[in-house]
């Protein structure tokens, strides 16, 4: 028997729901299904909690719950999809860079450790400071990056796929202990990145924080969207 645990998972109304199938062409787990003209979560163990899904649909009828269920799997998180609907995921990364000689570029980082797991919201730098929250693939889109999004902030990153749920609650004791300036995102082209500007947003809605967020969505080929 699988023991269960809390943690967050999807909810979905199907009163509200109006059977168009964005959510589960959003949902890269395959957790979200289409049976009988209606989304249904076919399967707790692939629901990641991050809330990807949500912006996918129009009618709201998606919302996070925290209740008990049995745990999130993980490598073998797609063998239940037929080969051809497995999702394609792999986070894009950038063409490789000459470096030209060493030198010729300096880091922005002002302190360490920057992983979030690892980072203690108790930290004296976060105070009054403007953060970074970056997704692990975005500083490999683009050369400017130190230069363009971590000088002059704190940097956090993390992965919205691999990191546990319990990292991405470290946000809320960040934004509730410190007088954040301002948060800035920077994500992947890629669904599942979308995670990471749902738990900043949260955080700092749970936190009853006024803090701005600006959102930088970065394509393979180094293009920059902002929200």
């Amino acid at each position: 028997m699988v023991e269960k645990m809390m943690r967050n998972i999807i909810r979905i109304d199907s009163e509200r729901c109006i059977g168009c199938g964005k959510c589960a062409e959003a949902c890269v787990e395959g957790a979200i299904k289409m049976v009988g003209g209606k989304a249904v979560l076919v399967s707790e163990t692939f629901c990641d909690g991050l809330g990807a899904c949500l912006p996918s649909c129009p009618a709201k009828a998606l919302s996070i719950e925290r209740r008990n269920v049995a745990p999130l799997e993980g490598p073998s998180q797609t063998e239940h999809l037929p080969v051809n609907d497995i999702p394609l995921t792999m986070c894009p990364g950038s063409s490789p860079r000459r470096i030209v000689s060493e030198g010729q570029t300096s880091g922005q980082l002002s302190h360490w450790p920057i992983q979030l797991r690892l980072v203690p919201p108790t930290a004296p730098y976060l105070e009054g400071c403007d953060l970074l929250v970056a997704s692990d693939c975005s500083a490999f889109a683009r050369g400017d990056f130190h230069d363009r999004f971590i000088k002059g902030r704190i940097v956090i990153i993390g992965c919205p796929k691999l990191d546990p749920q319990e990292s991405w609650r470290r946000l809320h004791d960040i934004f509730s202990m410190h007088d954040i300036r301002s948060v800035t995102v920077t994500r992947m082209d890629v669904p599942c990145c979308s995670g990471i500007v749902n738990a900043v947003r949260t955080a700092i809605g749970q936190s009853g924080r006024d803090i701005p967020v600006r959102v930088c969505t970065i394509h393979a080929d180094g293009r920059i969207e902002e929200d």
